[in-house]
């Protein structure tokens, strides 16, 4: 099995490039000239998209084929009072640089919104805020003119005192929206209230592929236990992708299931991400499913970045010196055998 690691939004290596510099609206309320605010947005946002262009030219000089766009491109985007707004007329074309390279090199990216796109909720103005944040998430993969491969990932959102009738009206409210919002989106499990079995559940019946998080599983199992999870779970969730693939009229294996991979942060923050990545119970989950799974793409999100996943690599380069199964392809990309 072919695996490729990929990191999320910032680099701790690269110096002056964070991709997510902002402006408060309580910042932007002190302005005189509501115009020269929404152009400073429209600079800060610029320098946004150009420290992003320089971190997946980073990634590619390391063999890193997978990243993760920050969701605070654009300060203030999805802001109510902004509503008139429209960042992309002057945006769009830094924004295609972005997509053109993300293709030129087959580098696999994607957004994963914050935790305000919740369509479990049970409160109409949330639901609303919910689609409004993820239309601003593909408008600006619709910008750089990426492809329907290219997904927003997000939960299912609360339980709101029912988890059953919460994941009903999860599976009815996202059911309902336009092909334009369910195509450009992947349903992954949470730490804390809809599990896996859970997950895919609805995942299956809204049709849309699922990122199972192997981290979120070990703190939020729902009893399930490692081998039902590898033997009987897994491969429903690697179907979703399959089942993409053929609605996109892909070839098989174009579009490998992904999964996230994280390490507890202590033993009283078991849900808190650390700042490096355990190998282990990582190579153990791909080692489980490696003889029904030909690829797979897996995003660190651990606290340190993309010097987590390049110490990732150097931990697996000393295990594959040391024993069979593990062979080192590339800078962010190994062979595993079961």
């Amino acid at each position: 099995m072919i695996v490729r690691f990929g990191f999320v939004a910032m680099s701790m290596i690269l110096e002056n490039a964070s991709p997510s510099r902002t402006m408060t609206f309580a910042s932007f309320n002190k302005l005189n000239d509501r115009e020269a605010g929404i152009r400073k947005m429209e600079r800060i946002a610029e320098d946004n998209l150009r420290s992003t262009l320089r971190i997946m030219k980073h990634a590619n000089a390391h063999d890193i084929h997978m990243y993760r766009f920050s969701s605070k491109l654009i300060p203030l985007a999805t802001h109510g009072d902004l509503a008139d707004w429209d960042p992309f007329v002057v945006l769009r074309p830094t924004m295609k640089e972005l997509g053109d390279y993300a293709i030129k090199t087959g580098m696999r990216t994607s957004f994963h919104p914050d935790h305000f796109c919740v369509f479990s909720t049970n409160r109409p103005e949330v639901l609303v805020n919910s689609e409004r944040d993820l239309d601003y998430h593909i408008r600006m993969l619709e910008a750089m003119e990426l492809p329907e491969t290219v997904k927003c990932n997000i939960h299912m959102g609360g339980a709101y005192g029912d988890k059953k009738l919460s994941s009903e009206r999860f599976i009815e409210q996202f059911g309902a929206l336009s092909p334009r919002y369910k195509h450009r989106v992947t349903l992954e499990n949470d730490d804390k209230t809809f599990n896996v079995r859970e997950t895919l559940a609805a995942a299956e019946a809204v049709g849309v592929p699922m990122v199972l998080d192997i981290h979120h599983h070990a703190v939020n199992s729902g009893d399930v236990s490692m081998d039902e999870l590898s033997a009987g779970l897994w491969p429903r969730i690697a179907r979703t992708w399959k089942l993409e693939e053929e609605r996109l009229g892909l070839e098989e294996g174009a579009l490998p299931p992904k999964i996230h991979a994280s390490s507890p942060k202590s033993l009283s923050d078991p849900r808190g991400h650390a700042e490096f990545l355990e190998p282990e119970p990582l190579v153990q989950f791909l080692r489980s499913v490696a003889s029904i799974t030909p690829r797979i793409d897996c995003m660190l999100e651990a606290k340190s970045k993309d010097a987590a996943l390049l110490k990732l690599m150097e931990d697996l380069k000393e295990r594959a010196a040391q024993e069979d199964g593990i062979r080192i392809l590339d800078g962010g990309t190994i062979e595993i055998e079961p």
